[in-house]
């Protein structure tokens, strides 16, 4: 594909928040054109009812799935396990196809089955699909046709966690991640726990053992180790800070950490380390990243015990969602990797 050609863009299941959040990053992208937007519950209602922050962006109606033309790229957006049963039909609409659902990322149908508690609906597609991130499989990226973009919580912990354990710089030993979230994670729709006066003000325990990010973030990254995750509720909207307890070998100090992260990350536009010595910003925080495609890392070692505390921070439905599928899809069509994802963000937000 050269750099100047324009791609039509579908995006199925766009009224939701990662696929509206897809929506505003394509109507900016010098490559894409966004021909279609489906949504079951508000078709022929205009894209800015639903998306307001869109008013004058486009003007486009959302249209009913079945109603899907062909197009270059076709962007699921769809609750999970929705899109694998009907993958052939979307296939045939598109010819680079992106699932934003957590329905391809898992690549054995027995950890799936073990995740999710049911058998895959396409057990023999998994092998198809690319793993969305593009700091781990940039080269595998490459003129692919099928991409499962990486789960938020997951994307978080794995860019924490990667340099240092694929270059040895942490014990194979359990690591334990707690991940703040915003109420955005939880999609659209209403629920008991999203009502604002029980989410107002709350910092929840939502999913203290077994997130299903756990099977995603541990197929990714390096080592065999026992890795546990815990979510939390906060009243954001957007963002989400991890924290990762893991343990220095002996002999090991500070200087291994920033050596890893700068060996593996040098040349990442999208990943930044953060740890200042002055300031109020010293560490990593969500609020500085909403809209932006950035993560940032920082940690702090115990020098006592050797023990390191990763942060990483991101905008959950950027980063962890549709801005790495974004940057996805530059890689796979020979794009410049940045485009579409040059906002900054905001400060103070």
């Amino acid at each position: 594909m050269t750099p100047s050609e324009r791609l039509s863009v579908a995006i199925v299941g766009g009224s939701g928040y990662a696929g509206g959040e897809f929506l505003r990053l394509a109507l900016g992208h010098p490559h894409l054109e966004v021909t279609q937007v489906t949504s079951e519950r508000s078709a022929g209602l205009p894209v800015s009812m639903v998306h307001p922050n869109l008013r004058g962006r486009t003007n486009l109606k959302f249209r009913k799935a079945a109603e899907l033309d062909a197009a270059d790229i076709v962007v699921l957006a769809l609750p999970h396990n929705s899109a694998a049963k009907r993958i052939a039909e979307f296939t045939e609409k598109g010819r680079i196809v992106v699932d934003l659902s957590a329905d391809f990322r898992l690549k054995d149908p027995e950890v799936y089955r073990a995740t999710y508690g049911e058998d895959h609906p396409a057990p023999d597609q998994l092998g198809d699909w690319v793993y969305g991130n593009p700091e781990l499989h940039r080269e595998d990226l490459r003129g692919a046709t099928r991409i499962a973009c990486a789960g938020c919580f997951a994307t978080s912990v794995i860019l924490a966690l990667y340099p240092l354990l694929k270059l040895g710089v942490l014990l194979p030993k359990d690591i334990i991640a707690t991940g703040l979230v915003g109420s955005s994670a939880a999609g659209a729709s209403a629920s008991e726990a999203s009502h604002h006066p029980e989410r107002a003000g709350s910092l929840r325990v939502y999913k203290p053992v077994g997130h299903r990010h756990t099977a995603e973030a541990s197929q990714e990254l390096p080592g065999n180790f026992p890795l546990h995750l815990t979510a939390i509720s906060t009243p954001r909207v957007r963002g989400i800070l991890t924290t990762a307890q893991a343990w220095l070998p002996d002999g090991y100090s500070e200087r291994d950490i920033w050596s890893a992260y700068r060996e593996v990350y040098a040349a990442e536009p999208f990943v930044r380390i953060v740890k200042a010595a002055r300031g109020i910003h010293r560490y990593p925080d969500p609020m500085l990243l909403d809209g932006t495609n950035y993560c940032d890392i920082g940690f702090e070692l115990d020098t006592e015990t050797g023990r390191v505390v990763l942060m990483s921070a991101i905008d959950n439905l950027v980063k962890g969602t549709a801005g790495h599928a974004i940057q996805s899809l530059n890689i796979a069509c020979g794009w410049e990797e940045t485009a579409g994802l040059d906002f900054a963000g905001l400060h103070p937000a």
